[in-house]
């Protein structure tokens, strides 16, 4: 079994002239690492939320991946967040409108 049965890694690389965490990338991670964390949803065998640096997705920042499911996301403010624990993390439905290939 692996540890988490989800982790979320946001991109919170800096580029000169761009890059995630000049597109909104730290405060969508802490947002979702502090909601995980007040319902209960963070650790073992549950969700882990990590930073990372560069993701190789630049072009469509700020980004996330959520393993082990290999599913790309770009997500700007809190409601995209909201929406992807509520239907990807908890109901295990994709956030189409949010999903990158």
């Amino acid at each position: 079994m692996n540890y988490y049965q989800h982790h979320i890694f946001f991109c919170n690389n800096q580029r000169q002239g761009g890059g995630c965490s000049k597109s909104g990338a730290a405060k969508i991670y802490r947002y979702a690492k502090d909601k995980c964390r007040s319902a209960g949803l963070l650790g073992s065998g549950k969700i882990g939320v990590s930073e990372s640096r560069c993701l190789g997705r630049c072009e469509f920042s700020p980004v996330l991946v959520i393993y082990p499911d290999n599913i790309w996301y770009r997500a700007t403010d809190e409601a995209d967040i909201d929406e992807i624990i509520a239907e990807h993390l908890l109901n295990g439905k994709l956030v189409k409108r949010l999903q990158i290939d």
